[in-house]
């Protein structure tokens, strides 16, 4: 049985891996309020134990990441995410980022299309500190349309384009935090909804995410 301890020594390694964020442009305290707090140890294998605050992606189950720190911090600092509101997350993967949406009191609703994935993040035990966090098993292009309308939306792998679907179940004013594009650079897109069903982009910087499929897996 694995010992999940969150010691003096990892804390010291966040407190470094937040003054890096900083460095990096990462100026939303609520977001590194929230970094800070998550061990994130807990949510890698414990070969990886030491090097857990390294500003860099790791393997997880399925052939999925656990995000780099600055790409989870730069994407929830462009959700502009605010207590109480109903964010949905297409990607569960590790449950990092939505354990961050989560500290940052955000009501998160997470789709993850491998069936491994899901049923672990399912008896994780850390999941039980944050009762905010709802999981599904599903397809992310689909969305969660008996939950809608989603105050934000954030998709944590490179979907191929913006999923109509998606758009459709933000209220209107809502952002959509997104990475597009196939191949090995993805374009960071913000999308807000207009009253009218249509939507503005705002383009950022250029990230590389494994690709979001469709469908489940399992």
């Amino acid at each position: 049985m694995r010992n999940y301890k969150d010691d003096w020594y990892h804390k010291g390694l966040r407190k470094q891996l937040i003054e890096q964020l900083r460095s990096k442009g990462i100026t939303d305290e609520h977001v590194l309020t929230a970094i800070n707090n998550i061990p994130r140890h807990y949510f890698l294998d414990s070969a990886f134990d030491k090097i857990a605050y390294e500003d860099r992606a790791f393997p997880i189950a399925e052939g999925q990441t656990i995000s780099q720190p600055y790409t989870v911090a730069y994407q929830t600092q462009l959700l502009q995410v605010k207590r109480n509101e109903k964010v949905l997350e297409i990607g569960t993967g590790s449950m990092y980022q939505a354990a961050v949406l989560a500290e940052m009191g955000a009501r998160v609703y997470t789709i993850e299309r491998q069936k491994k994935l899901f049923e672990h993040n399912k008896s994780f035990f850390y999941r039980t500190k944050y009762p905010n966090i709802k999981f599904f098993y599903g397809d992310g292009f689909e969305g969660l349309p008996a939950f809608v309308p989603f105050d934000k939306i954030i998709i944590t792998a490179a979907a191929p384009y913006i999923p109509p679907k998606l758009v459709a179940q933000m209220k209107t004013g809502g952002f959509m935090v997104i990475p597009v594009d196939e191949g090995n650079k993805q374009r960071m897109l913000r999308i807000i909804k207009n009253e009218d069903g249509t939507y503005k982009e705002e383009l950022f910087d250029y990230f590389s995410f494994v690709p979001m499929l469709g469908g489940k897996n399992g």
